[in-house]
């Protein structure tokens, strides 16, 4: 890139920002031209990049030729909030992680998919290989299978219809009558486990968190060696799951 094409650039992106600011000042929206005055803007270069803005959902050009801004912010809006949850709770997996030697996990069920928010590990406290993505082994994981067990019936059943219960390892339930029977005759312990189900070696357990309304769980993985520990980490992952759910709940 040439020293004349960076400020070019740079300058690009900063009459972009400058635009979007004066969209967000109007409510009901702006026209092109207003916009292009209140920001010192040329008009044809105030078109060019709200036309672009709009191509990429940043602002949306109303039937009135106005301009508003776009769900693209809305969602940009939504990721930054998560991130800044999940920088809250860092700290609290990262001493359960210390606490117990052993990599700490944190998931959240949305959109009908149990997927990984964090993972916080160490050259003492390894992670397990996820070789399979949990939106594929909710059935074989600790985590999963606290969410699942959360569910009601009708969330459980709609997510086992839609995800095939794949043998990960001769220790996996893949029949859904057998798993559903034993996510019932867990209903009233405080931890699920998962003994090798997901992975050769390595065992987990998992209790469950909520941000808002959003079902979660916190877990932590062990190599199976050390499978004897879960019962006092289920107490210390309950300890932990109350304080992530504090931080997780708090508005931002």
């Amino acid at each position: 890139m040439s020293a004349r094409e960076g400020p070019t650039l740079i300058t690009s992106v900063q009459r972009a920002f400058r635009l979007m600011e004066a969209v967000g000042a109007h409510e009901g929206g702006a026209p092109a031209k207003q916009l292009a005055r209140e920001t010192g803007l040329a008009p044809a270069t105030a078109y060019h990049l709200l036309r672009t803005l709009a191509h990429d959902g940043y602002v949306r050009k109303l039937e009135d030729g106005s301009f508003v801004l776009g769900e693209k912010l809305g969602s940009l809006h939504h990721v930054s909030r998560e991130q800044a949850l999940i920088s809250r709770v860092r700290p609290m997996l990262g001493a359960l992680r210390d606490d117990l030697s052993a990599a700490a996990y944190l998931t959240f069920y949305e959109d009908g998919e149990i997927r990984v928010a964090e993972i916080v590990d160490g050259p003492r406290a390894p992670r397990a290989e996820l070789w399979v993505g949990f939106e594929d082994a909710g059935h074989a994981t600790a985590l999963g299978k606290c969410v699942l067990r959360e569910l009601d019936e009708e969330g459980r059943e709609e997510y086992l219809s839609r995800h095939t219960l794949a043998d990960l390892t001769p220790r996996t339930v893949t029949r859904r009558d057998e798993l559903l029977s034993r996510l019932a005759a867990a209903s009233d312990a405080p931890a699920v486990t998962d003994l090798e189900e997901y992975s050769l070696g390595v065992v987990c357990v998992a209790v469950p968190v909520y941000r808002g309304e959003t079902l979660g769980s916190l877990g932590v993985s062990l190599r199976a060696g050390r499978a004897s520990k879960i019962s006092d980490a289920s107490v210390r992952l309950l300890a932990a799951a109350n304080r992530v759910t504090r931080g997780l709940s708090l508005t931002i």
